[in-house]
């Protein structure tokens, strides 16, 4: 990563022009269009994959950003199984918790594709920081986004663009992980209002989260179609909810991962996101904008691989020989062009995948045909 000059302080990212929208800005999220899966993947092998202007000048601001404020310090945080609570606010000092949102509600307007690109540099770096990033953004965020009512984004989206408000995501379960419609959180009808019970784990960002975006059982035997999605402020909340991180995990040590539970938590009606009923829908949409910004981390964490090892490749000697000898090692060399092709694959899924959705194109429907084609 390119190195900033100590005493420069990083520019906050530009919004984007106002274009497209009846409002006055550009929107990066579309409704689905009806054009089939062969057109779509036509569509997606002709893409132009070079980055605007905006977009270089974004991921130089990231990259410098995260070299000065981030790399210094990961290593002794993950040994010293530290989380650093400043992340949020780091991130919000140059604007990335609204970078994809319209400016409306507080962001910046930018497009899809600048999300995974902020995404993929904090990955570079460490999964920490993107995980911050894709919990807030890509599952909270793109959720209300995609389905609250106008006052709700207001409310709850709005000063999460901002940077004023982190939010977490809480939808598994000690008994229900994959297979969602298991989950055993109830929230039961009280008037104008439910009365939320159970217990949520392997929350990213569980006892620094501001919102919760939480799923829960309105009509437990309608399996799936019985799950609903609220938003909980956790300082409205009292001692009816409780958060704890989780201890002895193998990984992500600088994290923050942790458990919800929540005893007669009351939520109000209007903080229920989309109908009722609604919520496994609504939990798989944010789990798609989550994938997203998950692959689009990993080509960060394999570029950041490739470049440690380019750099070792220059500096290591073996039998007296000099660095470059060394580095000339068609063994070697080999293995560095095996970790150039996932980076090059990254890259081409992470913009494929952002132009499909600006487009208004079935995501998954992509995704599964171009597997297929790889043959995976």
């Amino acid at each position: 990563m390119s190195d900033a000059e100590p005493d420069q302080e990083p520019e906050p990212i530009k919004d984007a022009d106002a274009q497209g929208d009846p409002e006055g800005e550009s929107d990066p999220f579309v409704g689905l269009r009806t054009q089939t899966v062969a057109d779509q993947v036509s569509y997606a092998a002709m893409l132009d994959l070079a980055l605007t202007p905006d977009q270089e000048q974004l991921v130089k601001t990231v990259r410098d950003f995260c070299s000065r404020e981030f790399a210094p310090r990961i290593a002794a945080d993950d040994r010293a199984v530290r989380h650093d609570p400043e992340i949020f606010a780091k991130l919000a000092s140059i604007g990335l918790p609204g970078v994809c949102f319209p400016q409306r509600y507080g962001g910046h307007g930018l497009d899809y594709l600048s999300l995974g690109l902020v995404c993929e540099e904090l990955e570079y770096v460490d999964t920490v920081y993107r995980t911050v990033l894709s919990v807030h953004v890509g599952l909270v965020g793109c959720g209300i986004y995609t389905w609250g009512a106008e006052e709700q984004k207001q409310r709850w989206l709005a000063p999460m663009a901002r940077g004023e408000k982190l939010a977490c995501f809480g939808l598994t379960e000690p008994n229900a992980g994959s297979d969602v419609a298991s989950m055993q959180a109830t929230a039961k009808r009280s008037g104008g209002s439910y009365v939320l019970n159970g217990q949520k784990v392997w929350v990213s960002d569980a006892d620094t989260a501001d919102f919760m975006l939480i799923f829960a059982k309105t009509d437990p035997k309608a399996g799936a179609h019985g799950v609903s999605a609220f938003m909980v402020d956790r300082a409205a909340s009292g001692k009816a909810l409780r958060t704890e991180p989780i201890e002895d995990r193998l990984g992500i040590h600088a994290g923050d991962v942790g458990s919800i539970f929540m005893t007669d938590l009351e939520v109000d009606e209007a903080d229920r996101i989309g109908d009722e009923g609604d919520g496994f829908k609504v939990a798989m949409s944010c789990l798609d904008n989550g994938r997203y910004t998950i692959g689009a981390g990993a080509t960060g964490t394999v570029r950041a691989c490739l470049d440690a090892s380019v750099k070792y490749a220059h500096e290591r000697k073996t039998f007296g020989q000099l660095p470059a000898r060394a580095a000339d090692d068609r063994a070697h060399v080999s293995r560095l062009r095996d970790l150039q092709a996932p980076v090059l694959q990254g890259r081409v899924d992470e913009e494929q995948r952002a132009a499909a959705h600006t487009r208004g194109f079935d995501v998954q429907a992509v995704r599964r045909r171009r597997r297929f084609q790889r043959g995976q």
